[in-house]
């Protein structure tokens, strides 16, 4: 049987979107056997929906004041637990509310809880405020330990019989951690924003279904016919659940979570700025999608003009030719390719690098240069390379470091013009350009192998299936090399969110399922002819077009699922 038609065969349970009624802000998720039991912490709403139907019951019609604000949500035994506030409770199940004697005090912490979970004895509380997981004991009420939380963000968490799952709402990827000890094992990314809920439910008896509750505002144009301009942008609470499927790696040490089948269409029209002069034996190349842990090309075709295909340093090139082009020809010069997407995270720890081997002489020659106008050999980012590392030696504790020095001091904000890294650092404002470039000249002046990859990014909704999809940007990352284990990503200003930090990871080491890999290592897009101006560009030629069309929704590492 084909992938294509093992994925198509599969149940649409594992793969569909469980869209609650009449809830708003979803926070806290819970199984009871084959109930999947939700809280809405604006509605005080207690629900149980059927993921098979989209079913939504309220529990608690009679006590929904009560609940408003919980934001953690367990089931044990008999026993309902929930966070709200700085107190845990619980009750039980058949007197389900707030308002004694149904319910019961468990504890209070200094900070607001966040989310918790049961598994026999133990009660696990998240608090972002304290930055830890606190372990109670379920009988006595008594604290008896606590593991540092794995994020930065609001975290809710669940437990089976050897882990610890979190999610993290900052952080956008859920964490699986020893429950005996805390240590991280793995990481996922998600493959949607703010997930606030994790819970198990049994799909069969060998199957259990992770499901993912997510909470946030959307952007929508509202149509008000009385209004003299009756178009407003506002938002709109938007909140469901769905399922997240993890493959790890334990050798290669990474993890792969929801893909998604992509078209996607890369054409440039002829559409020259000015008059140009005839152009002859002209050689256009155009960088194709690359075969990655995270991205698989299945299909190539030419759009417009045909193509012979190259490999150049290992990457495959689309080879334009033409005899002749002529003043204010028309045309249309590109391809589409259908590609499996998915999200990556690396998990490698300080340790796991301590001792690497030195760069190669030909890594050296080649990427810690500066061969893009980096400003390498200024004052301004000589001072800021030594600043940036100080004395560190680990590689991935300097990269870290490196990349919070360069989000203390950059902002980010569209440019008109991308400007060399000492001019982009003394200003303190940058496109994603201009921290690549920074990033790229502080990072090889400390020895660290650095490139620059990506060039766009589909647009992250993967609900809008079968539709022409286009990015408001294109988008370039880094990848840094570590020896003995490769090239790593890095997202150059995207988790830069909190002024002066602490800044997410989710992205040092990870990418998301919608970033586009095109031409790793390799120039994007070339001309050349034998008249061809030396000042002219490829923009002056030409007008891009970029389309991104999402056909479905992919498990990763075929039958090897978590």
């Amino acid at each position: 049987m084909s992938y294509s038609d093992r994925v198509s065969s599969e149940p649409a349970l594992l793969h569909s979107t469980v869209r609650p009624i009449g809830v708003y802000v979803l926070s806290g998720l819970a199984v009871d056997q084959q109930r999947l039991l939700a809280a809405d912490t604006i509605r005080g709403y207690l629900v149980e929906i059927d993921p098979r139907t989209n079913n939504t019951i309220i529990l608690n019609p009679h006590s929904v004041a009560d609940w408003i604000g919980v934001t953690g949500l367990a089931v044990w035994q008999d026993q309902l637990w929930l966070a709200k506030g700085n107190e845990i409770f619980w009750c039980d199940r058949a007197s389900i509310g707030l308002a004694e004697p149904s319910a019961t005090a468990f504890t209070r912490l200094s900070y607001p809880a966040n989310g918790l979970t049961v598994w026999e004895d133990q009660v696990y509380v998240t608090c972002q405020k304290s930055g830890y997981i606190y372990i109670f004991d379920r009988n006595s009420g008594d604290r008896t330990g606590q593991f540092r939380q794995p994020g930065i963000g609001i975290e809710n968490i669940t437990a089976t019989k050897d882990s610890l799952w979190v999610c993290d709402r900052d952080e956008q990827s859920v964490y699986c951690l020893d429950r005996a000890t805390g240590s991280v094992l793995f990481s996922a990314l998600t493959p949607f924003s703010s997930p606030v809920g994790i819970a198990f439910y049994p799909y069969d008896a060998d199957t259990h279904i992770c499901y993912i509750a997510y909470a946030n505002e959307e952007p929508y144009i509202r149509d008000d016919p009385n209004a003299e301009s009756p178009y407003h942008l506002t938002f709109r609470d938007r909140t469901f659940i769905h399922p997240l499927h993890i493959y790890y790696d334990p050798k290669q040490h990474y993890t792969l979570s929801n893909g998604y089948l992509v078209e996607l269409s890369y054409v440039e029209e002829l559409l020259p700025l000015e008059d140009v002069p005839p152009l002859h034996n002209v050689e256009w190349r155009i960088a194709l999608p690359a075969d990655t842990l995270r991205q698989r090309v299945r299909h190539v075709e030419a759009i417009g003009h045909p193509f012979t295909e190259e490999v150049q340093d290992g990457q495959r090139v689309a080879v334009f030719k033409f005899d002749e082009l002529k003043p204010h020809q028309g045309g249309l010069v590109g391809w589409k390719a259908v590609i499996e997407m998915y999200s990556i995270k690396y998990m490698l720890s300080p340790a796991d690098v301590e001792e690497v081997p030195p760069l190669s002489e030909e890594f050296q020659q080649r990427y810690l240069v500066d061969d893009d106008d980096l400003a390498m050999d200024t004052e301004t980012i000589r001072e800021a390379a030594k600043a940036a590392s100080g004395t560190e030696t680990n590689i991935l504790r300097k990269m870290l470091k490196i990349r919070n020095y360069v989000y203390d001091r950059l902002s980010y904000g569209i440019q008109p013009k991308i400007d060399t890294p000492d001019v982009a650092l003394k200003r303190g404002v940058g496109s994603c350009g201009e921290y690549v470039g920074v990033l790229l000249a502080l990072t090889r002046l400390n020895g660290i192998a650095c490139r620059t990859i990506g060039r766009y990014k589909c647009p992250p909704y993967p609900e809008q299936r079968n539709l022409p999809l286009e990015p408001d940007f294109n988008h370039v990352w880094l990848e840094f090399y570590v020896p003995g284990i490769g090239w790593l990503p890095m997202e150059s200003n995207v988790d830069d969110v909190i002024d002066r930090g602490p800044y997410p990871t989710r992205f040092f080491m990870g990418l998301a399922w919608y970033h586009t890999e095109l031409g790793k290592g390799i120039p994007f897009a070339k001309l050349k002819a034998d008249d061809k101006p030396e000042k002219m560009s490829l923009g002056d030629l030409a007008i891009n077009h970029i389309r991104f069309t999402i056909l479905d929704e992919l498990r990763p590492g075929a039958d090897e699922q978590l």
